[in-house]
């Protein structure tokens, strides 16, 4: 499959060769394995643990141990510092990805190569070409609200940026986009400039100068797409008059985004009196996006997960288009894509492509609740034995282990997915959590997916006063006495304290994980706390995200803020308006 990329793509040739591969998986997934092993059987890692250029699966299992990134730092610091020697790949790592460094606080460092690079570009033609069965696109433009991390140089002399940066700056990657009818509104001094805010006025105006042209909206999370439009009904006036004028904001003041832009701006007051009219008609709001550009056939963009609770905005803004949710992958690699594009976010499923790595997965036939946490690691001697790609049961819950070209072996993601079908004999996964626990003070054990199901059932309240949740995450308090969950809201305004009051106790209730229940109906853990956070807080977190160098598309809102947290732990404790506690334990 990984090929070079045509001037055009044609989609029913790559779908041809997916149907074909996926009908095989489990062939494809020996060969791709072979293929790993036999590029990197002198890495010092394979070595180390007794591989000695052995390809085959039991081989492999048998030497090779279940590893989180913890482990591999040493091995990944040392190439960032400089170590061209054969340390985990054959051919020395050029690259350096950085996570979002949402859930850590800091970023991890990843490898990243060509090979990751192949895969990411096969990625996207094959999701690109299941989309354009179901919603044909012509020949126009993408209006993608997407950001350049700044790059940054380990001590070694390797670059370092996002994954989604590194992607964005290979040279082959403008030809891809042209090939799958993805061409960019935005120059490239738009994508790589210097502001993020200043990037983002300038998207918004070659999206509205291309108006006719756009054929679909995205951005790498569903959480920016909400955030870009937000921005354009606070600034859409002086964008018509930038339009009516052919003039540039003088909030634009990077000589860069300023010389790119004079090239597309122009006159053009019939435009500005269009979209200025489209705008005033709206009722608060509901169908911009098809007002404004009245070709598009779809939004795209990460929509599961944690963007979830942001799809009832997101759905606002669209109207009636379609919300499709984009591939499965994390900074570490790539996992599936979406093979069917017509299903809502909330059931999106994502189709392993078995020649992108090999694949495992630990059955979590026990509770999550059941498991012990160490940092990043969870104890693996009470773990099932993990199963191959093709030996995965409908139904079941599983953690997937990933190897890669780019050096990672049996390396645990982190994420918990649950098989819900087969696309011939290769899985369909859908996205349930993150395995790591978010919230625990004392026997209590409580997810991302645990803390979503509360939210979700306590801003339900919201509705009597006709309020929305903006955006929310949580922190264990264990500086208190006893320790208790602390929820941080922020609200699109002035809630009641009486409808406060319920929404906290209906937070508190709504964690049903019995060491939670039982601890707080003997006072092991204290009443949950509720802090109502001032407008813009959340921006102001991802403003110190991007300041730290961080790729604003890139940017997830971290679920839960642990003590090492401190900067974004600050950043809320300091915008806190109100505050309650919960009585529903008495």
């Amino acid at each position: 499959m990984l090929k070079k990329i045509e001037d055009q793509v044609n989609p029913e040739k790559v779908i041809e060769e997916v149907e074909a591969m996926t009908k095989d998986a489990g062939r494809v997934q020996k060969e791709t394995l072979r293929k790993i092993l036999e590029e990197n059987s002198d890495a010092e890692y394979l070595l180390k643990h007794g591989l000695d250029g052995r390809t085959d699966p039991e081989s492999f299992k048998s030497c090779v141990p279940l590893v989180t990134h913890k482990d591999l730092e040493s091995y990944i610091q040392r190439i960032a510092d400089g170590d061209t020697s054969q340390v985990l790949t054959g051919k020395p790592i050029t690259t350096i990805s950085l996570s979002s460094g949402t859930t850590q606080g800091k970023p991890k460092f990843v490898p990243f190569n060509d090979k990751l690079m192949d895969i990411t570009m096969q990625i996207f033609q094959t999701s690109f070409a299941y989309r354009n069965r179901e919603f044909p696109l012509g020949n126009g433009k993408a209006l993608q609200f997407v950001y350049g991390s700044k790059q940054i140089w380990t001590e070694g002399g390797l670059a370092a940026g996002t994954a989604t940066t590194n992607v964005f700056r290979h040279p082959r990657f403008k030809k891809h986009m042209k090939a799958i009818r993805s061409e960019w509104c935005s120059p490239d001094e738009v994508i790589f400039g210097p502001d993020f805010h200043q990037s983002l006025y300038c998207h918004l105006l070659c999206g509205l100068m291309y108006r006719e042209e756009v054929q679909f909206v995205s951005s790498t999370f569903a959480h920016s797409i909400i955030h870009a439009f937000e921005t354009f009904v606070q600034c859409w006036e002086e964008l018509c008059a930038n339009i009516r004028d052919g003039s540039l904001s003088s909030r634009i003041t990077h000589t860069s985004l300023r010389s790119a832009m004079s090239k597309i701006i122009h006159p053009d007051p019939v435009k500005a009196d269009l979209i200025h009219s489209k705008c005033s008609n709206l009722s608060n709001w509901y169908g911009l996006i098809p007002a404004l550009f009245p070709n598009v056939k779809y939004i795209l963009g990460i929509m599961t997960g944690s963007m979830l609770p942001y799809l009832k905005k997101l759905r606002h803004y669209a109207g009636e288009l379609p919300l499709m949710s984009a591939d499965y992958g994390a900074s570490e690699g790539w996992i599936g894509v979406n093979v069917n594009p017509k299903l809502p976010p909330e059931l999106a499923t994502f189709a392993v492509l078995p020649d992108i790595g090999y694949f495992e997965f630990i059955p979590l036939n026990e509770s999550i609740d059941d498991r012990e946490q160490d940092g990043e690691s969870d104890f693996l001697r009470i773990e099932p034995k993990p199963v191959g790609l093709t030996e995965v049961k409908v139904g079941e819950e599983y953690e997937i282990l990933l190897t890669n070209f780019a050096g990672l072996y049996r390396y645990r993601l982190g994420d918990v997915v649950k098989v819900v079908g087969f696309h011939n004999s290769t899985p369909e996964l859908q996205f349930i959590c993150r395995r790591s626990l978010l919230l625990t003070v004392n026997i209590d054990k409580n997810t991302e997916k645990d803390l979503e199901l509360s939210v979700e059932a306590a801003q339900r309240l919201l509705a009597v006063e006709k309020l929305e949740l903006v955006d929310y995450t949580s922190h264990a308090d264990l500086v208190s006495e006893p320790g208790h969950y602390v929820i941080f809201w922020e609200i699109n305004g002035e809630a009641s304290e009486e409808v406060l009051n319920e929404c906290c106790n209906c937070l508190d209730r709504s964690f049903v994980d019995v060491g939670y229940v039982s601890s707080r109906k003997v006072k092991a853990i204290g009443p949950l706390e509720l802090r109502v956070l001032k407008r813009g807080t959340f921006q102001k977190i991802l403003d110190h995200y991007v300041t730290m160098g961080a790729a604003a598309s890139q940017f997830k809102t971290p679920r839960c803020v642990g003590a090492n947290n401190s900067q974004v732990l600050q950043i809320l404790c300091s915008n806190v308006e109100r505050k309650c506690f919960s009585t529903a334990f008495g």
